[in-house]
C-alpha cells in the first residue's frame, strides 16, 4: 500500500488531515485487510464483490457496482460485473454507462469523477435519450467513479459509487478508492492469470490425454497392420502348399472310398495314415495363422524351444521361397524357457522375412539354439543380469546392416524398405516382446556378409508339459449313461463329436442353434455336460448360451470348441470354474480324454 498511497500509514495520518483519527485508522486496517484477503482470493467474481462492498464501506455509499470493461460476443463493453447496496434488477433496466463527460473519463482512464449533487452538474443528463436522470433511477445525488487499470495500462473496469444525500465524498474517499482500486487491479491481473495457467494446464492435460490416445490407437493399428503383413508373406509363400495338402486329403478319402465300395481293404492304413498326416499339418499351419492375426496379451508357459523352432523349419522355408537354404542347428540338452510359444513363433517368422528381403538372390539362413552362461561382463555387454540363459540366433547370408542405423532399426516405425513394404514396428516388436519376458536381442552385421539376429532368453528350470501325437489312438469306453449335449451350427463337425461320445459310452443330445440349444438346458432332461462351438446363428454365441443355462444348472461343465485362436474366442481365456476350451480341429482321442477328465473332475 505504500507505493499505492505515495507515504507510510503515519504520513497517511497526516494527510487525511481534518478527520476523525480512528476514522482514519479504520480506514487504514480496512485497506490492508482487503488487501491481504485480495491476494488471496482466485476466483474472480468474488473478488470483485469483495472490492465493491469494501468500497461501499470506506466511502458510506449507499450504491457500489463494479463495471466490467471487456468485450462480449455482441461487441459491446462494460458489463455490470457486481454491486452493492441494491438489486440487480435496478441497475440492468438503466442500461450501460455510456461515453459521456461523466463517464467516459472512468473508462478511459483520464481522472477521478466526484461529484457533490449529480443534478446540478453540467457534465450529467446532457444527451438522449435523457435529460437529466432517467425515470426509476436509484436515488443519486453524490457520485464518485475511479478508475480499475491493469499494470499494462489497459482499463479493466470501472468502480461506481452513490448516496442519495449530496456532498456526502470528499478527497480523502477519492484518495481511499484511488488506493482500493490499485489493489483491485493488480488482484484481478493475478486471478486472470491463474485462471489462464489453469485453464492451458487443464487443454494442455486434455491435449496430453487426447494425444496418447491417439498414439495408443495408431500403435495398436499398426500393430495389428504389422501381423497382418506378416500374415501375408506367409499365406503368399504357403497358398499352394496347402492346396497340396488338402490334396492329399481328399485324394487319399477317394481312394479309401473306392477301394471300399469295390470290397478292398488292403493298403487303407497307408492312405488312411496320409490323410491324416496332411490334415494335421494343414491345422497347424491355420493355428499359426490365427495366432499371428489376433490380438492378445502374453502368455508365457514353459516351452520347448528347440521344438519349436524345428517345428517353425517347414513354415519358414515356404515364406522364404526355394532360393533361400533354410538350416536349423539345435543344440543338445538346451534349456527350456517360459515364453509366449505364439508370440516367438512370429518373431522368427518376422526375422526370417527381414532376412529373405536382405538376399533377394538367395542365400543361406541358419536358426541355431545354444545354452549360455553369461557372467557378470558377458551380461553388463548385453544388459542382462548375470545368469543362465538360451539363445536363439538368426543369421542370414544378405547384404548387411551399415553401422549408423544399426542403433535404430529397433526404434518404432524405423524401416529402410521402401514406402508400402513394411511398417516399422517388426524388429520394434520383437524387442518389446523380448524385453517384457527378461530377455535380450542383440545384433550383430556386418555388409556384404550378412547379419546375425540373437534373442536371449531366461532359462526356466521348471518341468515341461509333454504333448504328444495321438492320432489313430483308441477311444476307451468309459462313460456310465452321462448325457451330453452338442451345439454346433456345422452338421458334420457335430456328428462327428456325437460319434465319438458314443464311443465313449456317453449318451448325446443335438442342437444346431444357440436358442434351440437353450430350450433343451433349460427343459428337465438330464445334462451332465455341454459341448458348444464358440460361434453359433441364432442370435446367441456359445459363450451366452453357457452363461444362461448356468442359471439354472449353476454346476454344469461346459467345453468350448472353436475354429478361432484360443483366447480370442473365449475373452483371454478368462473362463469360469468347470469351463474349458479346445481348439478344432482336434484329434478325437484327445477330446474323449478330455471330455471324460472334465466329468471326472470333482
Amino acid at each position: 500500500m505504500t507505493s499505492i498511497l505515495g507515504e507510510e500509514p503515519d504520513g497517511m495520518a497526516t494527510r487525511l488531515a481534518g478527520q476523525d483519527p480512528r476514522d482514519q485508522s479504520a480506514a487504514v486496517e480496512t485497506l490492508y485487510t482487503i488487501g491481504a484477503a485480495l491476494t488471496a482470493e482466485r476466483d474472480l467474481e468474488r473478488l470483485i464483490q469483495m472490492v465493491t462492498d469494501a468500497g461501499v464501506k470506506l466511502t458510506g455509499a449507499k450504491f457500489g457496482s463494479y463495471f466490467h470493461n471487456v468485450m462480449d460476443e455482441s461487441g459491446e463493453r462494460l458489463h455490470l460485473f457486481t454491486l452493492s447496496g441494491a438489486s440487480r434488477e435496478d441497475f440492468v433496466k438503466l442500461g450501460r454507462p455510456r461515453a459521456t463527460a461523466v463517464f467516459g473519463p472512468t473508462f478511459r482512464n483520464e481522472s477521478v469523477v466526484r461529484s457533490g449533487d449529480i443534478l446540478a452538474d453540467p457534465r450529467y443528463g446532457q444527451f438522449e435519450p435523457h435529460r437529466g436522470m432517467p425515470a426509476g433511477h436509484l436515488p443519486v445525488r453524490s457520485y464518485l467513479a475511479v478508475s480499475v487499470v491493469a499494470r499494462n495500462g489497459i482499463v479493466l473496469g470501472g468502480l461506481l459509487f452513490g448516496h442519495p444525500d449530496p456532498d456526502r465524498f470528499t478527497a480523502h474517499h477519492e484518495r481511499l478508492m484511488l488506493a482500493l482500486a490499485a489493489q483491485a487491479a493488480v488482484a484481478i491481473d493475478n486471478a486472470r492469470l491463474f485462471q489462464e495457467v489453469q485453464t492451458a494446464n487443464e487443454t494442455l492435460e486434455q491435449r496430453v490425454a487426447e494425444r496418447t490416445a491417439e498414439l495408443e490407437q495408431a500403435h495398436e493399428a499398426l500393430r495389428q497392420a504389422q501381423k497382418m503383413e506378416a500374415v501375408g508373406q506367409l499365406t503368399g509363400g504357403i497358398a499352394h502348399d496347402f492346396n497340396n495338402l488338402l490334396a492329399g486329403i481328399c485324394g487319399s478319402l477317394e481312394i479309401i472310398e473306392r477301394r471300399l465300395s469295390q470290397g478292398r481293404t488292403d493298403g487303407l492304413d497307408r492312405f488312411i495314415t496320409g490323410a491324416q498326416t496332411s490334415a494335421q499339418r494343414a491345422a497347424a499351419l491355420t493355428q499359426r495363422l490365427l495366432a499371428f492375426s489376433r490380438r492378445q496379451t502374453l502368455d508365457p508357459k514353459p516351452t520347448d524351444i528347440n521344438r519349436l523352432v524345428f517345428g517353425m523349419e517347414d513354415l519358414i522355408s515356404r515364406t522364404v521361397g526355394p532360393a533361400i537354404k533354410v538350416e536349423v542347428v539345435g543344440a543338445g540338452g538346451l534349456w527350456s524357457a517360459k515364453i509366449d510359444a505364439a508370440q516367438l513363433e512370429s518373431a522368427l517368422l518376422n526375422l526370417a522375412i527381414n532376412a529373405r528381403d536382405a538376399m533377394p538372390e538367395g542365400g543361406r539362413l541358419t536358426i541355431e539354439t545354444a545354452n549360455k552362461w553369461l557372467d557378470d561382463r558377458a551380461a553388463h555387454q548385453r544388459d542382462l543380469a548375470p545368469g543362465q540363459y538360451l539363445s536363439i540366433c538368426v543369421t542370414d547370408t544378405g547384404a548387411g546392416i551399415s553401422k549408423d542405423i544399426v542403433d535404430r532399426i529397433f526404434d518404432p516405425f524405423f524401416t529402410t524398405k521402401p514406402i508400402g513394404q513394411g511398417t516399422g514396428l517388426g524388429l520394434s516388436m520383437i524387442h518389446g516382446f523380448v524385453r517384457q519376458s527378461g530377455g535380450q536381442v542383440r545384433v550383430y552385421s556386418e555388409l556384404e556378409h550378412g547379419t546375425t539376429m540373437c534373442l536371449y532368453l531366461p532359462r526356466y528350470h521348471g518341468d515341461l508339459v509333454e504333448t504328444g501325437d495321438h492320432v489313430g489312438d483308441a477311444i476307451v469306453e468309459v462313460g456310465a449313461g452321462e448325457t451330453i449335449l452338442v451345439i454346433d451350427d456345422e452338421a458334420m463337425v457335430r456328428m462327428l463329436i456325437v460319434e465319438v461320445l458314443k464311443e465313449a459310452g456317453y449318451a448325446a443330445l443335438e442342437a444346431d442353434d444357440g436358442p434351440s440349444g437353450l430350450k433343451i438346458l433349460q427343459s428337465g432332461a438330464r445334462i451332465d455336460m455341454l459341448i458348444t462351438d464358440v460361434g453359433l446363428p441364432g442370435g446367441m454365441n456359445g459363450r451366452q448360451v453357457a452363461d444362461a443355462a448356468r442359471l439354472v444348472r449353476p454346476q454344469l461343465k461346459v467345453l468350448f470348441v472353436t475354429g478361432y485362436a484360443e483366447n480370442a474366442a473365449v475373452g483371454n481365456g478368462l473362463l469360469e470354474h468347470g469351463m474349458e476350451v479346445v481348439t478344432k480341429p482336434f484329434v478325437m482321442s484327445e477330446l474323449a480324454n478330455r471330455i471324460t477328465e472334465m466329468l471326472e473332475r470333482s
